[in-house]
């Protein structure tokens, strides 16, 4: 049997669980065009991951407005407890790795969420799955999906918020880490704190409106991470063309 208490999901829930998830495509499109014209290791990793938070964010939407089922929650708990927070790990992991150590975690994670999205597919249910509220994995799978669940989002996590601190422990010995990077590590690893927050939220607001909120807030403190690791890269372009504009302007003047 499935322990939950069935709490219909409010006009508001639906709304945020929307938001959520249009503003995952726009942070996912965004990020996606910057990797299309710098080809940097840890974009693509952070536009798979906001892709996934983008499907993860539609299947809680349709969940909530049009009730759920054996499909939608499966889309759910593959993109959302699974596979997110590893793609996430792998873009914070080529800040600060070889590229050629990035490859191989990236081949790596591609046959996990391979073999993640087939267990998925084919894992029986022990329960039916409720329309009109929200329920946990552990109610409805084994123990392989959860399994999955647990090193994809506890162990993927752990490695984010390592990372932020040693290169903020790096920064303040030593200064050999860039400011804006400590800042991006440090901002990805709140986001990925906040998106593991609903559960000290439910009490007060509500187990659904907990997570919709924590979804909402945690990506848009990622996307800030990502933005913040990529602007010396965008002042770096811009000092290399001062140099060349200034000696085509000097030609002109002669």
């Amino acid at each position: 049997m499935v322990s939950l208490v069935v709490v219909e999901p409010t006009r508001l829930d639906i709304a945020l669980a929307a938001a959520a998830t249009l503003v995952a495509v726009a942070f996912a499109l965004s990020t996606w065009d910057r990797w299309l014209r710098r080809r940097r290791p840890q974009e693509e990793a952070w536009t798979v991951a906001l892709f996934l938070f983008a499907l993860g964010s539609g299947a809680l939407w349709w969940g909530l407005s049009r009730g759920w089922s054996a499909g939608s929650f499966r889309i759910f708990y593959l993109a959302g407890a699974i596979l997110n927070v590893p793609w996430l790990a792998l873009g914070t992991l080529s800040l600060v790795m070889s590229a050629e150590g990035v490859r191989h975690l990236r081949t790596w994670l591609i046959a996990l969420s391979g073999l993640a999205t087939g267990v998925m597919f084919v894992a029986p249910m022990k329960a039916a799955v409720p329309r009109t509220a929200l329920p946990a994995g552990k109610d409805l799978f084994g123990v392989w999906p959860r399994v999955l669940a647990a090193v994809g989002s506890g162990a993927a996590a752990t490695i984010i918020i390592v990372v932020a601190v040693i290169t903020t422990v790096r920064f303040v010995r030593r200064r050999n880490v860039p400011a804006r990077r400590v800042v991006g590590n440090v901002l990805i690893a709140l986001g990925t704190l906040v998106l593991s927050a609903s559960g000290t939220l439910a009490g007060r607001l509500g187990e659904q409106r907990a997570f919709v909120v924590t979804l909402l807030i945690g990506i848009a403190v990622l996307f800030t991470g990502f933005q913040a690791t990529a602007i010396p890269a965008a002042r770096r372009v811009a000092m290399r063309r001062q140099p060349a504009t200034a000696v085509l302007g000097g030609a002109a003047s002669r």
